[in-house]
């Protein structure tokens, strides 16, 4: 087992290499100066159409359902264990770059969003269906179809395989575990291995939960997310304020050692083994940050087609306020709580790590922080898994042409996916998301930079109409 590990940890490795993690970076970078820091003077504006639906616009869903259904597979592990993880390997510096792949990545995001839905199309049953196969097919040309079809199986692949299902059941077993069980008392022989009565009951739990959602398709996932979305995150920030309001005056101190970390000027005179230091820090922290709010992923843009507009820079306004809301609000409040605890420092893994600096931080015994933790990560998790399955099932329907008995197929295989979730290793659920992250992330970052000037076009006209009053503002 320990071979295949490393194997996968080595693949995982080699993606998020200089080549990824620059290239993703530098799509964010160029859309940012090519569209005028728009993720900076139109945000405003942006979180105002999250709540304001534009009327008459054709769609299945109102924009901020999309967000909602976006947000729900994008505030997920990674806010809570992925922010944990990426400090624990790459040290406090992680942070910060996972701060600045956000802000260049609002652009990629708000670019997404835009494709989307200018290249959205409508199926057999006359719903309205996109992604980056659809703007790869149709912006690009017929003869790059073959790159539309890499991204959907990496996709599909992500969805079944990765983010979409391991790493959420395990993490929400892990923190079950770590409040019901956290000495082992109580386990169970299971594929050759112990494994503790929590995490077989939870797992079985949430695979029953899945099952008797995921049939219900975008319109039942966007309710229920439209509902448990923002209560979570708003539970999940409190949390976080409440730390770093009783521990004020650890700011500073936490900060320094963030933008420290982050350069490396602790390591400067080390040299090469400085040089070394940092690019782990630059990697971890990119990786992680996309994991958490898949700016660049191609994901989000998959909701985003669904929503009720005529405007497609209106929607990219809207997607684009997801790696928002998720990473430089959510990731923040998560990561600084962990270094002002010192908890990335005290030989902790994964969401052990957050546990620790909740309670550290609040004021409420370590049981009731670890309880606050498992219900955050819990559901988190829990809308993750509904949104990739909507996700990875449109990918499908992209590659066999939306057949009805695939597609029940497939909902048992994910069903089954999240059900052997809790039994892998948490090294290995992270390492076999990052390499399907990372293969998804290559089509679609080709497409974007490729498509950047219809993305400059459509948003000069968008916000030209919205001067002169002829759109909705």
């Amino acid at each position: 087992m320990s071979s295949i590990n490393e194997f996968i940890t080595s693949i995982n490795d080699f993606l998020w290499g200089v080549p990824l993690v620059l290239g993703v970076l530098f799509c964010g970078i160029l859309l940012t100066f090519r569209l005028r820091l728009i993720q900076v003077h139109k945000l405003g504006k942006a979180l105002k159409f999250i709540v304001k639906s534009e009327s008459n616009g054709n769609g299945e869903i109102s924009s901020f359902a999309a967000l909602c259904t976006a947000l729900s597979a994008t505030v997920g592990t990674g806010n809570i264990i992925g922010v944990a993880t990426a400090i624990g390997t790459g040290g406090p510096g992680a942070l910060l770059w996972m701060e600045i792949a956000a802000f260049f990545g609002m652009a990629t995001k708000y670019a997404e969003g835009l494709l989307s839905v200018k290249y959205r199309v409508k199926d057999q049953n006359g719903n309205y269906i996109g992604g980056p196969f659809y703007y790869i097919e149709n912006g690009l040309g017929n003869k790059w179809k073959w790159l539309a079809k890499m991204f959907a199986v990496f996709g599909l692949l992500a969805g079944l395989l990765g983010i979409g299902t391991i790493t959420q059941i395990n993490g929400i077993t892990s923190a079950a575990n770590n409040f019901f069980d956290h000495d082992a008392m109580h386990t169970i022989s299971l594929f050759g291995r112990d494994y503790t009565l929590t995490t077989v009951i939870t797992g079985v739990l949430v695979t029953i939960l899945v099952a008797l959602i995921v049939i219900g398709g975008i319109k039942r996932i966007a309710k229920i997310s439209e509902i448990i979305v923002p209560a979570m995150i708003f539970l999940y920030v409190a949390s976080c304020l409440v730390i770093i309001f009783c521990h004020v005056t650890e700011i500073p101190a936490a900060l320094s050692t963030i933008v420290k970390s982050a350069f490396g000027f602790r390591q400067a005179a080390g040299g090469f083994a400085g040089f070394a230091v940092v690019r782990a820090c630059m990697s971890k922290g990119v990786e992680r940050g996309i994991f958490s709010n898949e700016a660049g992923l191609g994901s989000a843009p998959i909701a985003a087609a669904a929503a009720k507009t005529n405007e497609s820079a209106r929607q990219g306004l809207v997607t684009m306020t997801g790696t928002f809301i998720d990473t430089i609000i959510v990731c923040t409040m998560s990561g600084l709580a962990i270094v002002m605890a010192g908890s990335y420092n005290k030989g902790l893994e994964g969401v052990d790590i957050t546990i620790d600096a909740f309670g550290y931080g609040l004021p409420v015994s370590e049981k009731m922080a670890s309880f606050i933790v498992m219900i955050c990560l819990s559901i988190f998790a829990f809308t993750t898994i509904l949104g990739w399955n909507y996700y990875s099932e449109c990918c499908l329907n992209y590659l066999t042409g939306s057949k009805k008995r695939v597609s029940m197929v497939y909902h048992w295989l994910y069903v089954a996916a999240v059900f052997i979730g809790p039994y892998l290793t948490i090294e290995a659920v992270w390492s076999i998301a990052g390499v399907f992250n990372g293969l998804m992330a290559f089509p679609n970052i080709i497409a974007i930079i490729a498509l950047s000037g219809v993305v400059t076009a459509e948003t000069k006209s968008y916000l030209q109409r919205m001067k002169e009053g002829k759109v909705e503002s």
